[in-house]
């Protein structure tokens, strides 16, 4: 027999309005989750919110700035799941050529995005007496390329994050996992390459990438084991995906 939402608990989603974050909500919910959804876009968070249904609640969220994080969390009695899936790339300078304040800015959401929530939430996830901290990574946490040095560095900072948040809460009941996908078709590529959406395209061109509900499927694999397995944590990549820098295409 499926959990219900109030033996699952509340689950905060961020990074909710859209890709990865949007399909976490929708699977968490379906796995008997309440599901409150953070972002930006209250328009597009609320749409999303609606077509979920009931147990879905939108609250905007902007992950770099600390007052939004507190107002945010003061809006919550309690929460047992924390999946932070905010963040994103900006550019493919050179690091000769980078650009500070697009570092400064994957700095803000990638790493005190992640910093912030946990935070802010973490004494109701305690309290919860069963919670459970999940964040979407990515393999370029560990697979550096060129071009990637900004988003290389902040991923690789996240990894470490959860690193020691799972060494300072050994012995409270709150698990710690990170998820590092590799190439998944969102919005991701767009963003990176402020709306250029033909060379969006191209980066998925002639190969068969992961979808925002793979990696959803993954975040509630790990929310719903039982209290004592925590799923360190997970890499997933498309078959067509070696590496973030050997991928097979086929020809048109």
């Amino acid at each position: 027999m499926a959990a219900t939402g109030a033996e699952r608990g509340v689950a905060v989603v961020t990074g909710a309005s859209s890709g990865i974050g949007a399909a976490s909500a929708k699977a968490l919910v379906a796995a008997g989750f309440e599901v409150v959804l953070g972002a930006r876009r209250a328009d597009r968070l609320e749409e999303v919110a609606e077509k979920i249904g009931p147990r879905a609640r939108a609250l905007v969220l902007d992950v770099s700035d600390p007052s939004s994080v507190e107002a945010f969390a003061d809006q919550l009695p309690r929460c047992s799941l924390l999946v932070n899936g905010a963040g994103g790339a900006l550019g493919l300078d050179r690091i000769e050529d980078a650009s500070e304040s697009q570092w400064q800015t994957m700095y803000d959401s990638n790493v005190l995005g992640v910093l912030r929530m946990v935070k802010a939430l973490l004494p109701a996830l305690v309290a919860s007496g069963d919670g459970q901290v999940i964040t979407i990574g990515s393999v370029a946490a560990f697979e550096p390329y060129v071009g990637g040095g900004g988003y290389n560095a902040a991923k690789a900072a996240v990894r470490a994050l959860m690193d020691v948040l799972r060494l300072e809460l050994l012995g409270k009941p709150v698990r710690v996992c990170e998820i590092d996908p590799g190439m998944v078709e969102t919005e991701f590529s767009l963003v990176r390459f402020e709306g250029d959406a033909e060379r969006a395209a191209a980066v998925y061109r002639g190969m068969t990438p992961l979808s925002a509900e793979d990696v959803a499927e993954c975040v509630a694999f790990a929310a719903t084991r039982p209290s004592h397995v925590d799923i360190d944590q997970m890499v997933l990549r498309p078959r067509d995906q070696a590496r973030v820098d050997k991928v097979h295409r086929r020809e048109a």
